[in-house]
C-alpha cells in the first residue's frame, strides 16, 4: 500500500510540472495591458423560456438585459441532451464519442473523459490565465477540467444565484493583474428535491437569502405544443419558471459586478444551456426541444447590440470561439486520436497538434444570416448509464436526419422524467398522446428518423422512408456516416451489421 500511494503521488507530482510542457500555449500579441477576460455561464435544463425569446410570461430581466446588449441565437444546439455529457462538449469542443465521456459523471455512471483530452480550462490555465469554478461541475476526472480555484462557499446546491454571483465578485475583485475565466453553473432550473426527490424544482419561497422569489400561477403559463396540456404539467412549468427567475437574479448580480469593476469592456459572455427542460420530450432527446437551446453573446469588441443570428452551431463551437476571442493558439501536444489508437496517450509522449470539432462564431456573433452556418452533427449515446440509447444526427439546410442506433429497444427513460407528474399523468390516465406525438411512437422509434424543419417543425412526419424523399435521405446519410468515420465514432460499426 505504501508503495502504492507514492506511485500516486509521484503521478500527480509529475503531472504538476508537466503542465506547460503538455500544452505551452501562446497567446499572441495579447497582454495584461489588453485583457480578453471570459465568462461561460451555463444554466441546467433550459429551453427557450425566457422573455427575450418570446416567453411574455416570464420574468427573465436580467437575460433579456443580456440579450439588449449582444447577440441572441436561435439556432444553437447542444450536441447530446445530457447535463455531464454535454458540459464535457462545451470544455473540450469534442464530441463525446471521442472522448468517452457518453454520458453523467457522478454515482455508478462513473463516465470520464480519456486522459489525453485537453480541456478548455487547461488551456487558458497555461496561457496565463487565472480560472474559476462556481456551481456545478459535474466532469471527470478533475485533472482533465481542473481549474485553479473553486468558489462554492454557501450556494445551496447551485441554486442559490446570488451567492453564487457574490463569491464571483470577490474572486473577480482580488489583485491580479491576469485576465480570468470564469465557468458560472446554476443547477437552476433542473428538477429540486419534492417528497419523493422528482416532484418539483425546488419551489422555495424563503431558502435562499438574498433571492427574491417570483411566483407563477399554473393558469398563467404557456404550455409549449410538445407538452401535455395537463393540470400536472401546468404546475410543474410554474415551479420551472420559478427556478429561472430565481438563477435570473444570479445573472444580474454578476453582470452589475462587470459594470462596477470595469471589466464589461473587456470580457467576453456567454450565456448558454446545457440541455433543454426536464420534460420527456426534451431532455435526453435529439429532438428540437431538447437540443435547439438559447444562445446569448456579447462580445465587447462587437459594435452592434440587440442582434439576433440563425447560424446554426453546436457547443463543440465554444471552445474555438472563445480560444479565438482569447487570441489562445495551442501548441501541440500529447494527445493521439487515431482507428488503433483511441484517446490512450503514446508511448514516447508523441505530441500532435490541438484540434477539436467545432469552429469559432466569433466573426458571425454581427451577421444575421451568415453563408456556411447551415450543417451541424450531433452525438449522443447514454445519459444514466442505463440509458444506452445512441442517436447521430445532421441538420443540413431544412433537413434534419436521426440515425437511431438501438432502434429495436423502447425509448429510455431518465429516472427524474420517469417519476415527473407530467409524465406520470399521462401513463396514469392511459392517454394516446403526449403533446403533439403519440406516446407509442415516442417510445418506439424507427432506425432512421428524417424531418423537413421548415414544414414540420414538430418533427411529426417521418421523411426517411418516402420515396420522394430519398435523394435527401441518402445525400445526408452518407453525410452522417463519413462524418462518424472522420470523428472515429465507435458507433460508426453500425452502418455494417446490425
Amino acid at each position: 500500500m505504501t508503495h502504492r500511494l507514492l506511485w500516486l503521488l509521484l503521478i500527480v507530482v509529475a503531472c504538476a510540472f508537466s503542465g506547460t510542457a503538455y500544452a505551452d500555449s501562446k497567446r499572441g500579441s495579447n497582454s495584461n495591458e489588453e485583457l480578453k477576460n471570459v465568462i461561460i455561464f451555463v444554466v441546467d435544463d433550459m429551453g427557450f423560456q425566457a422573455g427575450c425569446y418570446g416567453n411574455e410570461v416570464i420574468k427573465t430581466p436580467n437575460i433579456d438585459r443580456l440579450a439588449e446588449a449582444g447577440t441572441k441565437f436561435t439556432q444553437a444546439y447542444c450536441t447530446t441532451a445530457s447535463c455531464s455529457a454535454s458540459r464535457s462538449v462545451l470544455m473540450t469542443g469534442l464530441h463525446n464519442h471521442a472522448t468517452g465521456h457518453y454520458g453523467h459523471a457522478h454515482g455508478y455512471n462513473h463516465f470520464s473523459t480519456y486522459e489525453s483530452v485537453r480541456s478548455l480550462p487547461n488551456l487558458l490555465n497555461d496561457a496565463g490565465y487565472r480560472t474559476c469554478s462556481i456551481g456545478k461541475y459535474h466532469l471527470a476526472p478533475e485533472y482533465i477540467y481542473h481549474f485553479q480555484e473553486y468558489r462554492n462557499q454557501n450556494i445551496q446546491g447551485s441554486r442559490n444565484s446570488v451567492q453564487m454571483a457574490k463569491n464571483a465578485r470577490e474572486w473577480i475583485t482580488e489583485e491580479d493583474d491576469r485576465p480570468f475565466f470564469l465557468y458560472f453553473c446554476t443547477s437552476d432550473p433542473h428538477r429540486g428535491g419534492g417528497s419523493d426527490g422528482f416532484s418539483n424544482f425546488n419551489n422555495k419561497t424563503d431558502y435562499y437569502p438574498g433571492v427574491t422569489p417570483v411566483i407563477y400561477s399554473p393558469e398563467e403559463v404557456i404550455v409549449p405544443d410538445w407538452l401535455p396540456d395537463t393540470p400536472e404539467c401546468r404546475a410543474e412549468l410554474a415551479e420551472f419558471y420559478q427556478a429561472i427567475s430565481r438563477l435570473d437574479q444570479g445573472l444580474g448580480l454578476l453582470l452589475d459586478t462587470l459594470k462596477e469593476t470595469g471589466h464589461w469592456d473587456d470580457t467576453l459572455i456567454l450565456f448558454l444551456s446545457d440541455n433543454g427542460p426536464p420534460f420527456p420530450g426534451a431532455k435526453t432527446n435529439l429532438y428540437q426541444p431538447g437540443a435547439n437551446l438559447p444562445l446569448i453573446v456579447r462580445n465587447p469588441e462587437s459594435k452592434e447590440t440587440g442582434q439576433v443570428c440563425n447560424a446554426r452551431l453546436s457547443w463543440t463551437d465554444v471552445v474555438p470561439t472563445v480560444l479565438d476571442y482569447c487570441e489562445v493558439q495551442p501548441d501541440p501536444g500529447v494527445m493521439i486520436r487515431t482507428t488503433e489508437n483511441r484517446g490512450e496517450v503514446a508511448k514516447g509522449g508523441k505530441k500532435v497538434p490541438y484540434f477539436n470539432h467545432g469552429r469559432s462564431f466569433l466573426d458571425v456573433i454581427d451577421q444575421k444570416n451568415p453563408e456556411g452556418w447551415d450543417e451541424i452533427y450531433l452525438s449522443h449515446t447514454f445519459h444514466e448509464i442505463t440509458m444506452y440509447y445512441p442517436m447521430r444526427t445532421i441538420l443540413s439546410g431544412k433537413y434534419k436526419l436521426t440515425f437511431n442506433i438501438a432502434h429495436d429497444l423502447p425509448y429510455p427513460f431518465a429516472s427524474d422524467l420517469q417519476e415527473s407528474p407530467t409524465w406520470k399523468s399521462v401513463i396514469n390516465s392511459e392517454r394516446e398522446t403526449y403533446g403533439k406525438r403519440t406516446v407509442y411512437n415516442y417510445i418506439h422509434r424507427p432506425e432512421f428518423e428524417m424531418y423537413d424543419l421548415e414544414q414540420d417543425p414538430d418533427e411529426l412526419y417521418n421523411l426517411a422512408y418516402d420515396k420522394e424523399h430519398q435523394r435527401a435521405y441518402e445525400e445526408l446519410s452518407g453525410k452522417l456516416k463519413a462524418w462518424q468515420k472522420e470523428t472515429l465514432d465507435p458507433w460508426a460499426l453500425k452502418w455494417n451489421y446490425e
